[in-house]
Formats: C-alpha cells, structure tokens, sequence
C-alpha cells in the first residue's frame, strides 16, 4: 500500500517515513500543505498521515480542497488536543484523528483499518481457501502453517487479497506498492510475484496475460 505522509517537522517526517517503509509501506512524503496536495492529487493513495498544523497552506485547508476531488482515506496527525481542533478536522472530511505524541502501535492499526476501509473489508481475516491473511496481525497461513513473506512481498499479497476477484494492472500495482522514487521499469513486482507463487502455490496469482495479476480470477 502507498502512504503519503504530510509534515514539516523533518525529524518526525524521516522517523515515520522509515517506520512504516519497515512495516512494507511504499511511502511519499511532502513537507508543506502545497505540496501534499500536488501530490495527493496527481497520485492514488491508498491512506494520506496529514499535519493539521503546517506552514502556508495548513492541513485544514488542504484537506477541504482535497476532499472536492478525492475520497482518499486521510488520518490527521496534530498536537492540539482541545475538541474543537478534532471537531474540524473530522468535519472536514478526516476519516481519524491522531494526537501527537502518538503511540506508535496505535497509529499503524488506524492506518491498517482505513485501508480495510477504503477496500471494503469487514473483517481483518481475509479468508483465501488454502490461504488466510490477517491483516490486523500482517501474517499469512496455507493449510494452518504459518508462512513467512518478506513486508514487500506481503503488501503485494495484501493488496491483491482486498481486491479479490478483480484483474489488477500491472500500473495500479505500481501506483499502490511503489513510492515516488522507484521505476516502473523494474522488475521487482515481477521478483514478488515470483516468491509468492513459490510460497502459496504457482496457481494462487494468477496472470491475465496483457491485461495484469489476481487472486481468484479465470485464468
């Protein structure tokens, strides 16, 4: 899943950045409200981590001209905690409301369950015949043994599980699991997809031959 994150304090935005690119996330970030919106327009998110306080065109702000166009899910991260500040912020069209200094833990669930959200998911155990992914807990089962998926591998494996049934081009994969700064001329979607199919089977991802991949789709 690709996250944008929107925030001007620099050592929060590289300390975030490089948590949730661990945790498997492709991750674009911006540092002023003007350019979170650029590039929240001009790309599909799958969640936006917005700074309600940000210099020039503050998060607010942002977030109204955002929500003319757009329904990304958004998750407003700000330091004031009086209850007029969330009430605009969820006026404005904010999905959740995190306060600074946030825990850590905490965050990466509401992150998790708006892109269940934004996908249409339920429940966070996504039931695949042989295969079950738990995206609460990010760990993956064939026939009740645990198999063990690098994070790059499980966000593909993800993202496919929560549009299942759908033949998913080979640009939207890129758009949702690559951040601003890789090609879309390499081959690593071609090397996860690969691994997977080692580790689940060579028919649990199917190929659309010129068209993209899908879990649960005819050949």
């Amino acid at each position: 899943m690709r996250l944008l994150i929107v925030e001007d304090e620099p050592d929060l935005l590289r300390r975030l950045a490089k948590i949730l690119r661990v945790e498997g996330y492709a991750v674009d970030s911006a540092a002023d409200g003007a350019e979170g919106l650029q590039k929240s327009m001009d790309n599909d998110y799958d969640v936006i981590l917005l700074d309600a306080m940000l210099p020039g065109l503050d998060g607010w702000e942002m977030l109204a001209r955002l929500r003319k166009v757009k329904t990304t899910p958004v998750l407003m991260l700000t330091a004031r905690d009086a209850s007029a500040d969330r009430v605009r912020g969820l006026d404005s069209g904010a999905d959740d409301y995190v306060m600074k200094p946030f825990d850590l833990p905490e965050l990466l669930a509401r992150v998790r369950a708006l892109i269940r959200r934004g996908s249409g998911a339920a429940s966070a155990r996504l039931d695949l015949g042989e295969v079950i992914l738990d995206t609460a807990q990010r760990s993956v089962w064939k026939n009740g043994e645990v198999v063990p998926l690098l994070p790059s591998e499980y966000a593909l494996l993800e993202y496919l599980a929560l549009h299942r049934g759908e033949v998913v081009s080979r640009t939207v994969l890129y758009d949702h699991l690559f951040d601003e700064n890789e090609s879309t001329l390499s081959n690593l979607l071609d090397v996860r997809v690969s691994n997977l199919r080692r580790k689940l089977g060579q028919e649990f991802i199917l190929t659309r031959r010129g068209h993209g991949y899908g879990i649960g789709i005819e050949p």
